[in-house]
């Protein structure tokens, strides 16, 4: 009761006065929501917006490119002897090992290609082409190129080579790391091209 004579009091000085009155039932209002600093929407970021095959498929192509050149760089280094051997002495005085790495170095290509393609799509979503239009591009290139298909190859020449090539001579153990090199690029690729492939068909199943 006391309460309530000092809350009339209070109103009654303050009409005479004209001062506004607060209403006691506004007293607890609720605040303004805050908005967090990591509620950022998902489109606008076009990393957060790809799906989690996106990021292993640039995580295996960025392995194969890592693949490609340690089988080529294999071949370089590691063949060039520091005494003479019976047979070639490197690479390049030999076709079949010749042929093997001219297939690793347009698998390092091909990979440094699609690897930059997908950051581009990634960084870049749709500025240069839709995303129907890049899995299309992505997909025919992993079938058409048949890039696997020469790793394939080029490995099976390379263990032929090493039946020729004498077990002490450093082109021996090149040979050896690049057929091995070579073999695990196309695993990576194989894997890619079914990525490639998957993407395809969620986008037009959409």
């Amino acid at each position: 009761m006391q309460e309530e004579r000092n809350q009339s009091a209070c109103k009654t000085m303050a009409n005479i006065n004209g001062l506004p009155v607060a209403s006691s039932n506004n007293s607890t209002q609720t605040p303004f929501p805050t908005p967090s600093p990591f509620s950022i929407s998902v489109a606008s970021s076009g990393w957060n917006s790809r799906p989690t095959i996106s990021y292993w498929d640039l995580f295996l192509r960025f392995v194969g490119l890592l693949f490609s050149f340690s089988s080529a760089l294999s071949l370089v280094i590691i063949s060039s002897p520091k005494k003479k051997h019976e047979g070639p002495s490197s690479f390049a005085e030999s076709p079949q090992l010749l042929y093997c790495f001219i297939v690793t170095i347009l698998a390092f290509a091909y990979s440094a290609f699609q690897l930059f393609k997908g950051i581009f799509d990634i960084a870049h979503k749709g500025i240069l082409m839709s995303d129907l239009i890049s899995d299309y591009t992505s997909f025919i290139l992993d079938q058409v190129l048949l890039v696997g298909y020469l790793l394939v190859s080029s490995s099976s020449v390379a263990v032929a080579v090493v039946q020729e090539i004498e077990k002490s001579s450093p082109l021996w153990r090149a040979t050896i790391i690049s057929a091995s090199f070579s073999l695990a690029n196309f695993l990576v690729i194989a894997t890619c091209a079914l990525f490639s492939g998957y993407k395809l068909c969620k986008r037009i199943s959409w």
